[in-house]
C-alpha cells in the first residue's frame, strides 16, 4: 500500500503541475486542482498541502525535470559550446512543440504573476530563473568565453529562452521561434569564433 500511495501522489502532483501550467497560479482554484487530480479537497490538503505548498511542489517538480535536461544539454559546453547552447534551446523548443503539454513555461508564468504570489512562492520562482542564468554562464565560461562576455550572453540567452515560452503562448509558430533561436546562435557563434582567434584556438 505504501508503494501505491507514493505512485498516486506522484500522479496527483503531475496532474496539479499541468493544471497550474495551463491556467496559472491565480486562475487555478482548489476545486480545479480537485478535478485535475481526482482528489477531494481534504485529500489534497492532507496529502499535498495547501495551494501555496502544492504550487511550490509543482514548481520544484518542473524545475527539476527541465533543469536536469538543460544540464545534460550543456554538458558538452567545454568542447562544443555552440552545440551545447543549440541543444539547450532544443529542450525548450521540443517542450513547446509537444502537443501533450501546455504552452509556455511554468517558471516564466510564475514570475510574471509575482504580484499575486506569496513571498515564498515568488522567491522560489526568482530562484528558478536565476538558476537558468547560472547554468548558462557556467557553460559559456567552460566554452572559454571571458567573464564579461559569458555574463552578458548568459543574461541574453536566458531572456531569449523565456521569451520563446511567452511567444508560444501568444501563438507564434514553431518556425518563428526557431528563427529567433537561429539569430541568437549566429551572434554567439561570431563571439565564440572571435574568442577562439584571439586565444589561438577554435571555440
Amino acid at each position: 500500500m505504501a508503494g501505491k500511495k507514493q505512485f498516486d501522489i506522484a500522479t496527483a502532483l503531475e496532474a496539479a503541475m499541468i493544471q497550474f501550467w495551463r491556467a496559472g497560479y491565480a486562475d487555478t482554484s482548489v476545486d480545479d486542482l480537485s478535478r485535475a487530480t481526482g482528489l477531494n479537497r481534504s485529500s489534497i490538503y492532507s496529502s499535498l498541502g495547501d495551494k501555496d505548498t502544492l504550487f511550490t511542489r509543482c514548481l520544484e517538480r518542473y524545475t527539476a525535470r527541465y533543469g536536469g535536461k538543460y544540464d545534460a544539454a550543456l554538458s558538452c559546453a567545454a568542447d562544443r559550446p555552440l552545440a551545447a547552447v543549440r541543444a539547450f534551446f532544443g529542450i525548450t523548443l521540443d517542450r513547446i512543440a509537444d502537443p501533450a503539454l501546455p504552452d509556455g513555461c511554468l517558471v516564466a508564468q510564475t514570475v510574471m504573476a509575482t504580484p499575486v504570489l506569496s513571498v515564498g512562492v515568488a522567491a522560489r520562482a526568482r530562484e528558478a530563473i536565476g538558476l537558468q542564468h547560472t547554468r548558462l554562464r557556467a557553460a559559456l565560461e567552460a566554452g572559454r568565453l571571458h567573464e564579461e562576455a559569458a555574463e552578458s550572453f548568459a543574461t541574453h540567452l536566458a531572456a531569449v529562452n523565456q521569451s520563446l515560452a511567452v511567444m508560444s503562448r501568444a501563438g507564434s509558430s514553431t518556425e518563428q521561434l526557431r528563427a529567433v533561436v537561429d539569430v541568437t546562435l549566429d551572434a554567439l557563434a561570431r563571439t565564440l569564433d572571435e574568442t577562439g582567434r584571439r586565444g589561438g584556438r577554435r571555440a
